[in-house]
Protein backbone atom coordinates (compact mmCIF):
# COMPACT_ATOMS: atom_id res chain seq x y z
CA UNK A 1 0.00 0.00 0.00
CA UNK A 2 1.45 3.47 -0.48
CA UNK A 3 -0.98 6.70 -0.41
CA UNK A 4 -1.21 9.57 1.58
CA UNK A 5 -3.76 11.17 4.54
CA UNK A 6 -4.46 14.43 6.05
CA UNK A 7 -7.53 16.19 8.17
CA UNK A 8 -8.16 19.70 7.48
CA UNK A 9 -8.87 22.38 10.10
CA UNK A 10 -11.09 24.62 8.03
CA UNK A 11 -12.78 27.50 9.46
CA UNK A 12 -16.23 27.14 10.85
CA UNK A 13 -18.48 27.19 7.22
CA UNK A 14 -21.20 25.53 6.08
CA UNK A 15 -20.03 22.83 4.09
CA UNK A 16 -16.51 21.79 3.85
CA UNK A 17 -13.58 19.08 3.46
CA UNK A 18 -12.97 17.29 7.30
CA UNK A 19 -10.00 14.86 4.86
CA UNK A 20 -8.94 13.72 2.10
CA UNK A 21 -6.43 10.68 1.35
CA UNK A 22 -5.11 8.82 -1.99
CA UNK A 23 -4.63 5.13 -2.13
CA UNK A 24 -2.70 2.75 -4.59
CA UNK A 25 -4.34 -0.85 -2.81
CA UNK A 26 -2.57 -3.74 -2.83
CA UNK A 27 -4.39 -6.73 -4.27
CA UNK A 28 -7.70 -7.78 -2.63
CA UNK A 29 -6.97 -4.79 -0.05
CA UNK A 30 -10.41 -4.27 1.83
CA UNK A 31 -10.78 -1.50 4.73
CA UNK A 32 -10.45 -3.19 7.93
CA UNK A 33 -11.41 -0.05 10.10
CA UNK A 34 -15.33 1.19 11.25
CA UNK A 35 -17.31 0.72 8.25
CA UNK A 36 -19.51 3.08 9.33
CA UNK A 37 -18.74 6.20 8.87
CA UNK A 38 -19.44 9.53 10.56
CA UNK A 39 -19.37 11.67 7.38
CA UNK A 40 -20.01 11.25 3.75
CA UNK A 41 -16.45 9.80 1.98
CA UNK A 42 -16.98 10.18 -1.56
CA UNK A 43 -14.09 7.91 -3.69
CA UNK A 44 -13.06 8.47 -7.34
CA UNK A 45 -11.20 5.39 -9.00
CA UNK A 46 -8.25 6.54 -10.76
CA UNK A 47 -7.18 3.13 -11.78
CA UNK A 48 -7.37 -0.57 -11.47
CA UNK A 49 -11.22 -2.00 -9.94
CA UNK A 50 -12.32 -3.97 -7.18
CA UNK A 51 -16.18 -4.22 -5.58
CA UNK A 52 -18.21 -1.78 -3.26
CA UNK A 53 -21.48 -2.72 -1.69
CA UNK A 54 -23.74 -0.83 0.49
CA UNK A 55 -26.29 -1.90 3.19
CA UNK A 56 -29.74 -3.36 1.43
CA UNK A 57 -27.58 -2.83 -2.06
CA UNK A 58 -26.33 -5.57 -4.04
CA UNK A 59 -22.46 -6.00 -4.75
CA UNK A 60 -21.55 -3.42 -7.85
CA UNK A 61 -17.81 -4.22 -9.70
CA UNK A 62 -16.56 -0.49 -10.08
CA UNK A 63 -13.33 0.89 -12.53
CA UNK A 64 -11.22 3.54 -12.73
CA UNK A 65 -13.75 6.51 -13.96
CA UNK A 66 -16.38 5.37 -11.69
CA UNK A 67 -17.77 6.86 -8.20
CA UNK A 68 -18.93 5.40 -5.13
CA UNK A 69 -19.74 7.03 -1.65
CA UNK A 70 -20.19 5.73 1.62
CA UNK A 71 -22.87 7.71 2.99
CA UNK A 72 -23.13 8.77 6.43
CA UNK A 73 -24.38 6.19 9.13
CA UNK A 74 -24.27 2.93 6.73
CA UNK A 75 -22.86 0.40 6.50
CA UNK A 76 -20.28 -0.57 3.39
CA UNK A 77 -17.46 -2.91 2.22
CA UNK A 78 -15.41 -2.19 -0.84
CA UNK A 79 -12.07 -4.29 -1.77
CA UNK A 80 -9.26 -3.80 -4.37
CA UNK A 81 -9.21 -6.81 -7.22
CA UNK A 82 -7.09 -9.24 -6.28
CA UNK A 83 -5.37 -9.09 -10.43
CA UNK A 84 -6.03 -5.35 -11.09
CA UNK A 85 -6.40 -3.67 -7.81
CA UNK A 86 -7.53 0.22 -7.56
CA UNK A 87 -6.23 3.55 -6.64
CA UNK A 88 -8.51 5.91 -5.83
CA UNK A 89 -8.75 9.09 -3.94
CA UNK A 90 -11.48 10.47 -1.42
CA UNK A 91 -12.78 13.53 0.20
CA UNK A 92 -14.37 13.69 3.33
CA UNK A 93 -17.77 15.77 3.43
CA UNK A 94 -18.71 17.85 6.59
CA UNK A 95 -21.75 20.15 6.92
CA UNK A 96 -25.51 20.38 7.40
CA UNK A 97 -26.08 20.82 3.14
CA UNK A 98 -24.62 17.60 2.17
CA UNK A 99 -27.75 15.45 2.60
CA UNK A 100 -29.79 17.53 1.05
CA UNK A 101 -27.37 18.45 -1.95
CA UNK A 102 -27.09 14.66 -2.61
CA UNK A 103 -30.62 14.12 -2.64
CA UNK A 104 -30.77 15.42 -5.85
CA UNK A 105 -28.52 12.82 -7.58
CA UNK A 106 -28.88 9.27 -8.66
CA UNK A 107 -25.36 9.02 -6.34
CA UNK A 108 -27.80 9.07 -3.25
CA UNK A 109 -29.85 6.10 -4.03
CA UNK A 110 -27.07 3.94 -6.02
CA UNK A 111 -24.07 5.17 -3.72
CA UNK A 112 -22.24 4.56 -6.85
CA UNK A 113 -21.88 6.02 -10.52
CA UNK A 114 -20.16 5.41 -13.12
CA UNK A 115 -17.46 6.56 -15.82
CA UNK A 116 -17.99 9.82 -15.14
CA UNK A 117 -14.28 10.64 -15.99
CA UNK A 118 -15.54 12.91 -19.01
CA UNK A 119 -18.06 15.04 -16.96
CA UNK A 120 -18.21 18.31 -15.20
CA UNK A 121 -18.89 16.62 -11.98
CA UNK A 122 -15.40 14.97 -12.32
CA UNK A 123 -13.80 18.06 -13.13
CA UNK A 124 -15.04 19.81 -10.35
CA UNK A 125 -14.53 17.13 -7.78
CA UNK A 126 -10.68 16.96 -9.11
CA UNK A 127 -10.29 20.58 -8.30
CA UNK A 128 -12.16 20.21 -5.12
CA UNK A 129 -9.51 17.48 -4.61
CA UNK A 130 -6.96 19.80 -5.62
CA UNK A 131 -7.33 22.47 -3.56
CA UNK A 132 -8.10 20.81 -0.32
CA UNK A 133 -3.93 19.82 -0.61
CA UNK A 134 -3.23 23.34 -0.01
CA UNK A 135 -2.60 25.41 3.41
CA UNK A 136 -5.63 26.14 5.16
CA UNK A 137 -6.59 29.86 5.44
CA UNK A 138 -10.15 31.49 5.31
CA UNK A 139 -9.23 32.19 1.62
CA UNK A 140 -8.64 28.43 1.11
CA UNK A 141 -11.27 27.56 2.77
CA UNK A 142 -13.85 29.77 0.83
CA UNK A 143 -12.58 28.61 -2.28
CA UNK A 144 -12.94 24.67 -1.02
CA UNK A 145 -16.32 25.92 -0.33
CA UNK A 146 -17.55 27.16 -3.41
CA UNK A 147 -16.01 24.30 -5.27
CA UNK A 148 -18.01 21.87 -3.41
CA UNK A 149 -21.39 23.79 -3.99
CA UNK A 150 -20.20 23.41 -7.37
CA UNK A 151 -19.64 19.98 -7.54
CA UNK A 152 -22.85 19.59 -5.74
CA UNK A 153 -24.51 21.42 -8.74
CA UNK A 154 -22.52 19.63 -11.53
CA UNK A 155 -23.99 16.14 -9.87
CA UNK A 156 -27.13 17.17 -9.80
CA UNK A 157 -27.09 18.49 -13.39
CA UNK A 158 -25.11 15.50 -15.24
CA UNK A 159 -26.83 12.86 -13.03
CA UNK A 160 -30.29 13.63 -11.74
CA UNK A 161 -32.60 11.87 -9.62
CA UNK A 162 -34.42 9.76 -12.18
CA UNK A 163 -37.73 9.83 -10.41
CA UNK A 164 -38.32 13.69 -11.65
CA UNK A 165 -38.04 12.43 -15.18
CA UNK A 166 -40.49 9.43 -14.49
CA UNK A 167 -42.83 11.92 -12.30
CA UNK A 168 -42.81 14.41 -15.27
CA UNK A 169 -44.01 11.46 -17.28
CA UNK A 170 -46.56 10.16 -15.43
CA UNK A 171 -48.14 13.75 -14.57
CA UNK A 172 -48.18 14.60 -18.95
CA UNK A 173 -49.79 10.83 -18.80
CA UNK A 174 -52.43 11.74 -16.35
CA UNK A 175 -52.76 15.15 -17.62
CA UNK A 176 -53.35 13.24 -21.28
CA UNK A 177 -55.44 10.78 -20.30
CA UNK A 178 -57.75 13.40 -18.06
CA UNK A 179 -58.18 15.74 -20.84
CA UNK A 180 -59.11 12.95 -23.28
CA UNK A 181 -62.23 11.91 -21.15
CA UNK A 182 -63.30 15.21 -20.82
CA UNK A 183 -63.29 16.11 -24.28
CA UNK A 184 -65.07 12.57 -25.19
CA UNK A 185 -67.34 11.77 -22.12
CA UNK A 186 -70.46 12.52 -24.72
CA UNK A 187 -69.20 9.83 -26.94
CA UNK A 188 -71.18 6.58 -26.13
CA UNK A 189 -68.58 4.46 -28.05
CA UNK A 190 -65.73 5.39 -25.53
CA UNK A 191 -64.03 3.03 -23.43
CA UNK A 192 -61.22 3.03 -21.19
CA UNK A 193 -59.26 0.64 -23.57
CA UNK A 194 -59.82 3.31 -26.19
CA UNK A 195 -57.71 5.52 -24.05
CA UNK A 196 -55.56 2.93 -23.26
CA UNK A 197 -54.78 2.51 -27.10
CA UNK A 198 -54.48 5.96 -27.65
CA UNK A 199 -52.00 6.39 -24.70
CA UNK A 200 -49.86 3.36 -25.53
CA UNK A 201 -50.44 2.01 -22.39
CA UNK A 202 -51.79 -1.10 -20.53
CA UNK A 203 -55.35 -1.39 -18.80
CA UNK A 204 -53.12 -2.20 -14.91
CA UNK A 205 -50.99 0.93 -15.58
CA UNK A 206 -53.56 3.11 -16.58
CA UNK A 207 -55.22 2.06 -13.53
CA UNK A 208 -52.54 2.24 -11.07
CA UNK A 209 -51.97 5.76 -12.32
CA UNK A 210 -55.32 7.03 -11.84
CA UNK A 211 -55.57 5.57 -8.69
CA UNK A 212 -52.60 6.63 -7.06
CA UNK A 213 -52.72 9.85 -8.06
CA UNK A 214 -56.63 10.46 -8.10
CA UNK A 215 -57.66 7.84 -6.05
CA UNK A 216 -60.22 6.16 -8.36
CA UNK A 217 -60.46 4.37 -11.84
CA UNK A 218 -60.28 5.35 -14.58
CA UNK A 219 -63.54 4.10 -15.64
CA UNK A 220 -64.67 5.69 -12.37
CA UNK A 221 -63.24 9.23 -13.45
CA UNK A 222 -65.31 8.87 -16.22
CA UNK A 223 -68.64 7.85 -14.56
CA UNK A 224 -68.35 10.63 -12.40
CA UNK A 225 -67.76 13.43 -15.37
CA UNK A 226 -71.13 11.63 -17.11
CA UNK A 227 -72.91 12.45 -13.92
CA UNK A 228 -71.59 15.71 -12.88
CA UNK A 229 -72.35 17.24 -16.61
CA UNK A 230 -75.72 15.38 -16.27
CA UNK A 231 -76.24 17.35 -12.70
CA UNK A 232 -75.62 20.17 -14.74
CA UNK A 233 -78.51 19.54 -17.54
CA UNK A 234 -80.58 18.43 -14.99
CA UNK A 235 -80.29 21.80 -13.35
CA UNK A 236 -80.08 24.37 -15.81
CA UNK A 237 -81.87 23.00 -18.67
CA UNK A 238 -85.24 22.26 -19.59
CA UNK A 239 -83.65 19.07 -21.93
CA UNK A 240 -85.67 15.42 -20.98
CA UNK A 241 -84.26 12.54 -19.48
CA UNK A 242 -83.85 10.75 -23.20
CA UNK A 243 -81.55 13.55 -24.53
CA UNK A 244 -79.66 13.99 -21.44
CA UNK A 245 -78.82 10.13 -21.78
CA UNK A 246 -77.46 10.26 -25.19
CA UNK A 247 -75.94 13.50 -24.26
CA UNK A 248 -73.62 12.18 -21.41
CA UNK A 249 -72.54 9.34 -23.30
CA UNK A 250 -75.41 6.72 -22.98
CA UNK A 251 -77.17 5.00 -25.06
CA UNK A 252 -80.00 3.88 -22.65
CA UNK A 253 -82.04 5.83 -20.50
CA UNK A 254 -82.92 3.09 -17.97
CA UNK A 255 -78.82 2.57 -17.69
CA UNK A 256 -78.32 5.90 -17.59
CA UNK A 257 -81.35 6.51 -14.73
CA UNK A 258 -79.17 3.76 -12.66
CA UNK A 259 -76.11 4.74 -13.31
CA UNK A 260 -77.10 8.17 -12.02
CA UNK A 261 -78.89 7.16 -8.66
CA UNK A 262 -76.39 5.06 -7.93
CA UNK A 263 -74.07 8.05 -7.65
CA UNK A 264 -76.26 10.74 -6.36
CA UNK A 265 -78.94 8.67 -4.13
CA UNK A 266 -82.00 10.01 -6.44
CA UNK A 267 -83.01 9.17 -10.07
CA UNK A 268 -82.72 11.82 -12.74
CA UNK A 269 -86.32 13.01 -12.38
CA UNK A 270 -86.22 12.98 -8.73
CA UNK A 271 -82.86 14.76 -8.72
CA UNK A 272 -84.92 17.69 -11.06
CA UNK A 273 -87.59 17.92 -8.78
CA UNK A 274 -85.78 18.59 -5.32
CA UNK A 275 -83.63 21.04 -7.32
CA UNK A 276 -86.52 23.15 -8.96
CA UNK A 277 -88.00 22.93 -5.42
CA UNK A 278 -85.15 24.19 -3.21
CA UNK A 279 -84.49 26.67 -5.62
CA UNK A 280 -88.22 28.30 -5.22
Amino acid sequence: MDGSYRTLSNQSLESNILFWGQENCTPNYFFKGNNVRDNYVIHYIQKGKGTFSSANHPSVSLKAGDVFILPKGVPCFYQADGKDPWSYFWLGLSGIKIKAMLSGSILASKNYLRQVQGSQFYQSLQKLFDAAHSPSSLTNDILIEALLYFTFYNLNIEYPVKKRKNSKIKDDQLKTATTYLRQNFSNSSLSIIDLCNKLDLSRSYLYILFKNNMGLSPQQFLINLRMEQAKEYLTDTEKNIQEITRMVGYNDEFVFSKAFKRYSGFSPKLYRQNIHNNSK
